[in-house]
């Protein structure tokens, strides 16, 4: 046993002295070129600038891969606070009244075919007036109120039902374009405000060249920078408006031109029912 540990330990102290001169002869080889590479540094001077000139164009990578949406904040919070806070303005109070147009006109539309048939059976089949008045009650929506309004003088003919229908469709229409005219507003200010920033940041540009008595690049192209990005963001205001209201006026087309065939309808059913009478 004791000779088993005296051969470990021979074999040990061999292992050790191995690694230790070839880590010597690492650093020797380290050291040597280390010192090479300090004698070879000026010839490899001019090399490195091409490198250094090919690296610079990172930043300018690193600015193409932001997104859209943080591209847009930082250029909002360039432009300045005073015509961006408007444009800002314009656009909230835009979308909340499309928002709210839009809820409207969702809630404004109904089954008008099962609500004109239940009128229609009501009347022509039951010969019962407040069944049908109940029918247009528990529906909502403009064409059902144009239908309880012409209902309520069914007694009195179809001459004055008609008028009846053809007066509460007017109140009926007024209500279903209510803030369209907010809507485009908005619209109009943000280009506009855009357009006045740009105007004055012009003239701020200007007033710096006046001031330096030379042209300078570097001095316009900020007042530029800024006048020009008031424009773009009202006009991005505008155009996300715009399609809002083109949607809106498309529902209220269609509501309307749907007022106006389920009100023939209607009093083509009242000349029936009275005929029958």
């Amino acid at each position: 046993m004791k000779k088993v540990f005296a051969v470990l330990a021979i074999l040990g102290v061999f292992a050790f002295g191995m690694t230790s001169n070839i880590f010597a002869q690492d650093d020797e080889y380290t050291s040597d070129e280390t010192t090479v590479q300090q004698d070879e540094a000026p010839a490899a001077a001019p090399a490195a600038t091409p490198a250094a000139q090919e690296a610079a164009p990172a930043p300018q990578v690193q600015e193409q891969e932001l997104g859209t949406f943080k591209t847009l904040k930082i250029k909002f919070i360039e432009g300045g606070a005073g015509f961006m806070a408007c444009v800002a303005l314009c656009l909230i109070l835009g979308l909340a009244l499309c928002i709210e147009r839009i809820i409207y006109l969702s809630l404004a539309s109904a089954n008008t075919k099962k609500l004109l048939e239940q009128v229609e059976t009501a009347l022509l089949e039951d010969n019962d007036v407040e069944a049908a008045k109940e029918a247009c009650a528990n529906t909502r929506g403009p064409i059902a109120s144009i239908f309880y309004q012409g209902l309520m003088r069914i007694d009195e003919g179809a001459d004055v039902v008609e008028k009846a229908v053809a007066s509460y469709g007017g109140v009926q229409m007024g209500l279903l374009e209510k803030n369209v005219t907010w809507i485009s507003l908005c619209i109009a200010l943000g280009p506009m405000l855009g357009f006045m920033g740009t105007v004055i940041g012009m003239i701020a540009a200007f007033d710096k060249i006046q001031q330096m008595g030379d042209i300078s690049a570097t001095i316009v192209a900020g007042g530029i920078k800024v006048a020009l990005l008031t424009t773009v963001f009202g006009l991005i205001v505008a155009m996300i408006l715009q399609v809002f209201l083109n949607f809106i006026l498309t529902r209220i087309e269609a509501l309307v031109s749907e007022m106006e065939d389920t009100s023939i309808s209607l009093v083509d059913t009242v000349i029936k029912y009275q005929a029958q009478k």
